[in-house]
């Protein structure tokens, strides 16, 4: 994954049309996220998506009660939370090969955050693009 793309996802949205898009844009730097860190102490691998991931062992308290109050939120313009529980994770490499992580994974790290970013996923040919369309403020810190 190219430095700029990686990213710990939220709430995944999934195709909106773009009177809803254009709402949550605006919306969204009104919003808040007090900072917090994310302990990347776990790798894994997803395998129908082919995905490596770094993520914690545990989901932290304020990240899960940030991602509650964020569907909480959005269920307000009609979108509807997964029913999965939420799996914090950041994707390091995609279309892998192996089914596990590598024996020598890097040591554990904090992934500090203190802001959402509402992305647009762009197709292009031979991959997709990530541009951010909005951000929330950071609270208190």
């Amino acid at each position: 994954m190219r430095t700029e793309t990686l990213h710990l996802t939220l709430a995944f949205l999934g195709p909106v049309d773009s009177a809803l898009a254009d709402e949550l844009a605006a919306a969204t730097p009104g919003r808040g996220l007090a900072p917090g860190d994310v302990p990347l102490e776990r790798y894994g691998v997803f395998s129908r998506q082919r995905i490596l991931w770094a993520g914690p062992s545990e989901t932290p308290i304020g990240l899960q009660q940030a991602h509650d109050d964020l569907w909480q939120w959005l269920s307000g313009y009609g979108l509807t939370p997964p029913t999965q529980p939420f799996r914090p994770h950041v994707t390091l490499l995609r279309n892998i090969t192996q089914a596990e992580p590598p024996d020598d994974a890097p040591a554990p790290l904090a992934w500090h955050y203190d802001r959402m970013v509402l992305v647009a996923s762009e197709s292009l040919t031979g991959g997709s693009r990530y541009r951010i369309v909005a951000q929330s403020r950071p609270l208190g810190g």
